[in-house]
């Protein structure tokens, strides 16, 4: 088996363990970003990431808290097994000779190029995530929801019904709405991760050979990565996520920069902190179980 399917294979199951563990904060984490500013004196629909588990659940059951699923569901493996095949590849280019590791520098090098690659899948895919609105299973997007309501547009019903909804309003290109600051999150973030992955290996294996770590040793370094990623992109991130929601034919922002000016306008800086304390929650154990299904599966297979 060569390693471009080794990767693929080992991708597609850390990208499982990613969704499986991680799905319900970041269900959390969208419902605090696209939340509408509240009027002066008004209270926001959230108090905190707490107050929205609570809702979630009081109004939709735990099941609330997998909705919007369809999407990552279909594409979260292939996200992953493109992320790590793409990886595999730059570390191969990287590499001086055959089965020589790679520096923590190069591995952010292999980081960033499969941040690129990665960008164009992860774009859309959130996209028709972010979109999903309310009726009958999806990550209820209130910001869309006051929209429609507004226009007297129906709806969409599902992920699938989301992504032929933005079609028709804005053609294929509208589901790449928001690949600038996607970029902006995938490049710099994988970058990091990467290298704070391999670093942190190798620290604790005392050296550049980090085939001997345990499960133990293998769960903390990918945990510490996926907290650095959200730590170096999150604003970025929120960006992205108010420019995917915006609507098509009256958009509230111009582009990134104009988003990013806007929402410290309205909310100063802790606007670009929506959602943290979720996607920070999320990040730890989702990107544990993501480099250790990854690894084993890896070792596995030869």
């Amino acid at each position: 088996m060569g390693d471009v399917v080794k990767d693929l294979v080992a991708g597609t199951v850390g990208g499982a363990a990613n969704l499986i563990v991680g799905h319900p904060f970041d269900t959390i984490k969208v419902k605090l970003q696209s939340q509408p500013t509240p009027a002066p004196g008004q209270f926001p629909k959230y108090a905190g990431a707490v107050d929205a588990v609570k809702q979630t659940i009081a109004t939709e059951g735990p099941r609330g808290l997998y909705k919007g699923m369809g999407a990552p569901l279909a594409t979260v493996a292939a996200f992953n097994a493109l992320l790590f095949t793409v990886r595999g590849q730059m570390e191969a280019l990287l590499r001086s000779e055959p089965g020589q590791p790679l520096t923590v520098n190069q591995q952010v090098v292999a980081g960033a190029g499969a941040g690129v690659a990665v960008s164009f899948l992860a774009c859309p895919t959130e996209l028709i995530k972010c979109r999903s609105i309310g009726i009958p299973r999806l990550q209820a997007q209130s910001a869309l929801a006051e929209a429609a309501a507004a226009s007297g547009v129906a709806l969409p019903k599902g992920p699938i019904d989301v992504a032929k909804h933005v079609v028709r309003e804005a053609g294929m290109k509208g589901l790449f709405k928001g690949l600038v600051p996607t970029m902006g999150r995938e490049v710099p973030g994988n970058a990091v991760m990467f290298g704070v992955y391999e670093g942190t290996k190798q620290y604790l294996a005392g050296g550049q050979d980090t085939s001997n770590l345990g499960r133990g040793s293998l769960i903390l370094s990918g945990g510490l990565a996926g907290a650095v990623f959200w730590l170096s992109v999150y604003p970025t991130d929120v960006v992205k996520s108010v420019i995917q929601v915006d609507d098509y034919k009256k958009p509230r922002y111009s582009g990134s920069v104009d988003a990013f000016k806007k929402i410290l306008a309205a909310d100063g800086v802790k606007g670009l902190y929506k959602g943290f304390g979720p996607a920070m929650a999320r990040s730890v154990p989702a990107n544990a179980a993501t480099f250790l299904a990854y690894e084993i599966t890896r070792s596995a297979l030869g």
